[in-house]
Formats: C-alpha cells, sequence, structure tokens
C-alpha cells in the first residue's frame, strides 16, 4: 500500500515504425489509509482533550518540542549519564521510569541510564542476557539493538518495518480505532474500529497486543527478533501474529512467579488471560477509560467503586459474606477493605522496588508465599513488620469465626 508506483506506458507502433515509451511518471503513492489523531479532533474534541492529557498521548516526546519533557537535571554530574540534551532525540515514559532514545544512522537506540522517577535517582539501562527472549538476536551494546523491532511498535501508530518509520508517534487514535482516514472523510460505524462493539476476546487483545510479553508467531523480519506483534490491526485476532510467554507450572522464570502470575511489569495481559473475568468476557475498558479519567490507572471510577458494580455482598456475584467487614476482616474505611489490596497486590516490578498491580485477581495466600515464594499482599503491601506464618495464623483464625 505504501509502495510507490512507477506508470510505464508503451505506445503502439505508427505508420511502420518503431515502438516508442514514454518517459516513466514520478513516483505516485497510494493514499494513507491512516489520518492521525488530530483529525479525530473536530467531530471528537471532549474525548481528545482528555486522551491529549494521558500517558499514552505523551508515552514518547520530543525534547525540542517539549523542552519540559526530560524530567532530571543532565546538569548535574552522574557516573551512569555518559550523554547530554544534545544527545536525546525522544524520551520514552514519565510516570515509572524515563529512558532516554538517541538517533544513529536513521535508527533509535536506547542511552545506558534511566530515571528512577519514584526515587529520583539514575540507574543503569541495559537488558542482561539470560533475561528477554530477544537478547541473544542482538549485540550487547545498546547501540546495536534498535528500538523500531524492539519498542516502537507498541509506541506508535503504524510503525512501517521498511521505512523503519511510525505513522505518528504514541498510542495514537488510530492505535485502538485502526485506520481512520475513510472514517474522517465520512463518518459512520462501518468504517471504524469501536472495541466496545467488538465481541469481548478482540476488544481485549488491543490492549493485550502491547500489555504482554510473548513472541511473534512468525519468522522474524530480515534476521531481526521483534518484541511487538508486527502486522497486527484492531480487530484482527492477536493469536495469529502473537504468542504469549510460556511460563513453567511451579517455577519461578524471569517472567512469571511458579503459580503463573506474572513477576514484571508490561505482563497485565498474561495476567488477564488466566482470570476468571477474562472467561466471562470482562473487558478492560470495562475498568480503564483510556481516553482519560481522572483516577489513577485511567480507571472509570475509584477502584474499590469500579469492583463493587459488579461484586457487592448484596450482589449475586458476592462476596459470599453479609457485610464487606465480614469479608475482608477489616474496617470498611480501611486500607485491608479496598479490594485490590488483596485481589491486585503490587508485586510485579517495573524498576526495582518500585512494583504494579497483578491482573490474575487471584488471591496470592500466604501459604503461596511459604511453598512457592510469591509474595503475599498481607506481609508485603501492609504488614510489612510480620511474617507469612503470623498471617498464615490470623486467616485460620478467621476460617475459625461462626
Amino acid at each position: 500500500m505504501r509502495a510507490a508506483m512507477l506508470v510505464l506506458l508503451a505506445v503502439p507502433a505508427a505508420c511502420g515504425g518503431a515502438a516508442t515509451t514514454t518517459p516513466p511518471t514520478a513516483p505516485v503513492s497510494a493514499p494513507s489509509p491512516y489520518a492521525g489523531s488530530l483529525a479525530c479532533r473536530p467531530c471528537h474534541a471532549q474525548i481528545y482533550d482528555r486522551w491529549a492529557k494521558t500517558p499514552m498521548a505523551n508515552v514518547v516526546r520530543d525534547p525540542r518540542e517539549h523542552p519540559d519533557a526530560i524530567i532530571p537535571d543532565l546538569a548535574t554530574p552522574n557516573p551512569l549519564v555518559t550523554f547530554g540534551v544534545a544527545d536525546i532525540a525522544f524520551v520514552y515514559g514519565s510516570r515509572w521510569k524515563q529512558r532516554y532514545f538517541t538517533r544513529r544512522g536513521g535508527e533509535l537506540f536506547p542511552l545506558p541510564a534511566q530515571w528512577d522517577v519514584t526515587h529520583k535517582t539514575w540507574k543503569p539501562y541495559h537488558v542482561a542476557a539470560g533475561t528477554d527472549w530477544w537478547v541473544s538476536s542482538y549485540g550487547d551494546s545498546n547501540l546495536e539493538r534498535p528500538t523500531g523491532p524492539l519498542c516502537d511498535g507498541c509506541h506508535s501508530v503504524d510503525y512501517d518495518v521498511v521505512a523503519k518509520q511510525p505513522r505518528e508517534w504514541n498510542v495514537g487514535c488510530e492505535r485502538c480505532h485502526g485506520p481512520g482516514a475513510d472514517h474522517a472523510r465520512a463518518p459512520s460505524r462501518a468504517n471504524i474500529i469501536n472495541p466496545s462493539r467488538l465481541p469481548a476476546r478482540e476488544s481485549t487483545d488491543i490492549c493485550v497486543s502491547c500489555h504482554s510479553q510473548g513472541r511473534p508467531t512468525r519468522p522474524p523480519r530480515d534476521g531481526l527478533a521483534y518484541d511487538w506483534p508486527v502486522g497486527y490491526r484492531p480487530g484482527l485476532p492477536l493469536a495469529d501474529y502473537w504468542r504469549l510467554e510460556d511460563h513453567e507450572p511451579g517455577t519461578t522464570t524471569f517472567t512469571h512467579y511458579p503459580d503463573g502470575t506474572a513477576h514484571k511489569n508490561r505482563m497485565q495481559g498474561n495476567d488477564f488471560e488466566q482470570a476468571v473475568m477474562y472467561q466471562h468476557d470482562i473487558t478492560c475498558s470495562s475498568c480503564h477509560d483510556t481516553h482519560g479519567t481522572a483516577n489513577p490507572a485511567q480507571l472509570v471510577a475509584p477502584a474499590t467503586e469500579v469492583c463493587r458494580q459488579c461484586h457487592d455482598p448484596a450482589g449475586p456475584r458476592g462476596p459470599r459474606a453479609p457485610t464487606i467487614e465480614a469479608h475482608t476482616h477489616h474496617r470498611a474505611d480501611s486500607p485491608g477493605s479496598e479490594c485490590v489490596a488483596c485481589h491486585m497486590p503490587a508485586i510485579e516490578q517495573t524498576l526495582g522496588d518500585v512494583m504494579v498491580r497483578s491482573h490474575t485477581f487471584r488471591i496470592v495466600t500466604p501459604e503461596l508465599t511459604v511453598s512457592s515464594k510469591i509474595p503475599n499482599p498481607c506481609t508485603v503491601s501492609c504488614h510489612a513488620d510480620k511474617s507469612p506464618a503470623w498471617a498464615i495464623g490470623a486467616m485460620q483464625a478467621w476460617r475459625a469465626m461462626p
């Protein structure tokens, strides 16, 4: 579709003369099926303006266009920081960590230090051997690991693996809604993808395509290993392009705990596809609004309110207890009665001791901590001064209550 076409017209011989050929025309590019996020704004101004403030709309920023994009002060010397502002083509991230990409020979590469936003400190950035599956396909230096095949497909719209350029940087409208040029010209439900109208699994696939660890189902292109599903578009079956990372039950791996819960960040999809809610066609958008909200993680409401839309002591889906206090054994207004405290513990590493929440919604019991070294929410999130044995005793006492 993007390839230019040369038109060569042969003119028949006239009056017995030799055939002539017209000079080739200038290359003609087929019109792009993509319109860009700005084309959505005239009709969807309120949604666009909310989205424009989200992390997804600002995951990749050019410091020349946004001088405030670089969070740390690069003028302060640090042995990890071997680069300056002039070396940075783009910054990536701003919530948990910030990484820096430099341009060499038309490609982007990660620089060797990252900023820990939580602790306001520098940490090295280098993916070590024996960790991510793709490491053995590249050299050891960051400057041998281009971000195109390893990062950019999820940080942009329609990344072209040949031209090594995206249609648009950041998670724009068409990253989730599909190509929108036809829709921008003649708006219709028939010429745009609305994830809320897709079958539940196809809707969830859109989020899982980037919020997961996996491998492409097709051979690497040009010998390169791609860490995102090349060719996938909203509405297509993700399984044709992407296979979620396997795990070995009973074994702690780089990606998983022994029970299959994710061990690291960017694995919400790996978690959620194990969840009972996924089996019952709950989607990511049941809880999150990627267009932006005032709540953490772009939740559609405060976390406990989101859960209690479906789960309430008076409702058919439980919990099986007369009150929240009877279910949690904590005061209703305490952190111990927040649904996410027990069902979504922050045990998945994003950087150092900075953790994000699991999405299996299974309870990690203190017994699992003893048997399989999986952190449980009682002694990790709330009672850090207590042991798993203490938590086991407390839960046994609850079970013994009439």
